[in-house]
């Protein structure tokens, strides 16, 4: 079974490491809304692991969330007929200025939630002490 360890993401450069004990796939893609968006590179590590980087194309960058996928295909790296994929790694993607507002509104609800939890455990706590 493939396991891939993210690097993180830095400079538009998706890195890590891919084991990958019964044999290398045939190619890495990197999928948005369900289209791949660019492939990956990976360079030997060891007999059974890659390292993978993927640059991200301007194409994926754009207000709000967005939610990348890292695809390891078996099979011909030219062949397009139904080849057999594993997912590898999710990266949720943040930008722009719905991101703000929409964490300010989370914070908001958080903050307000934690203030009804302090609450009830004081009214808990008070309760037990004196009954």
């Amino acid at each position: 079974m493939m396991q891939f360890d993210s690097h993180g993401l830095k400079g538009g450069l998706w890195r890590g490491r891919l084991t990958h004990p019964q044999g290398a796939p045939a190619r890495i893609t990197l999928i948005l809304n369900g289209e791949i968006m660019a492939e990956g590179r990976m360079t030997a590590d060891g007999e059974d692991a890659s390292l993978v980087e993927v640059d991200l194309p301007h194409e994926v960058l754009s207000e709000g969330m967005q939610t990348l996928l890292l695809r390891a295909e078996a099979g011909d790296a030219g062949s397009e007929a139904h080849p057999d994929t594993a997912l590898l790694a999710r990266m949720p993607l943040l930008a722009g200025r719905p991101l703000d507002e929409d964490l300010t509104a989370e914070i908001t609800a958080l903050r307000a939630e934690l203030e009804l939890v302090k609450r009830e455990l004081r009214r808990f706590a008070a309760n037990s002490r004196g009954g």
